[in-house]
C-alpha cells in the first residue's frame, strides 16, 4: 500500500494517538474505524505505522503486562485475558508475561493478601481463607499460588 493515499491529518492524529501511550494494532484499528476513512486507507495506515514502529504488538504486550502487574497488582490470568481482548497472539502474550519476575510475583500476591486479610478481620478460618482466595482469583492469580500464599499468611498468625 502506498502512503500517498493516507491523508496528512490522519497520520498526524495517529502519531499523537500512538505517542500518548503504547497502543496495540487492535487499538489503532478500532480508533481508525471511528474516522470517516475507506478500508484501504485504514489498511495503509496500519501498515505504515507498523513499518515505522509506531505500533508493535510485542512491545505493547510487554508494556501492558508490566504496567498491569506493577501498577494494578493484576495476576497473570487477568493480564492474559486483557491481552487476548486486544487480539494479541498467544506467543506475544507469553513474551509479555515473561516480563514479570516469578519471585516478585509471589511476593506481591502475599502482600496484597496480607493487606486484605488485615482489613477483613474474619474470625472463621474457612470463611477467611475463602474470602482471600476469591479476592486473589478476582485479581487474576493462579489457584495453586493463592493457596500457598494463604497458607503462609495463616501460619504466620499461629506463631
Amino acid at each position: 500500500m502506498e502512503t500517498k493515499i493516507i491523508p496528512e491529518w490522519v497520520l498526524k492524529k495517529m502519531y499523537q494517538y500512538c505517542a500518548y501511550q503504547e497502543r496495540s494494532q487492535f487499538d489503532v484499528l478500532e480508533k481508525l474505524r471511528t474516522l470517516p476513512l475507506e478500508e484501504r486507507v485504514i489498511e495503509a495506515v496500519i501498515l505504515y505505522l507498523r513499518k515505522e514502529n509506531f505500533i508493535n504488538d510485542e512491545r505493547f504486550a510487554k508494556t501492558y503486562a508490566r504496567g498491569k502487574f506493577y501498577n494494578n497488582k493484576w495476576g497473570r490470568n487477568k493480564i492474559r485475558l486483557g491481552l487476548k481482548s486486544k487480539h494479541i497472539p498467544d506467543l506475544l502474550i507469553e513474551i509479555g508475561l515473561g516480563e514479570i519476575d516469578g519471585k516478585e510475583y509471589e511476593d506481591v500476591l502475599c502482600r496484597i493478601l496480607h493487606k486484605v486479610d488485615v482489613a477483613k478481620n474474619e474470625k472463621n478460618l474457612q470463611r477467611r481463607k475463602q474470602k482471600l482466595y476469591n479476592y486473589a482469583r478476582s485479581k487474576g492469580y493462579e489457584s495453586h499460588l493463592i493457596w500457598q500464599a494463604i497458607d503462609k499468611i495463616v501460619s504466620y498468625d499461629k506463631e
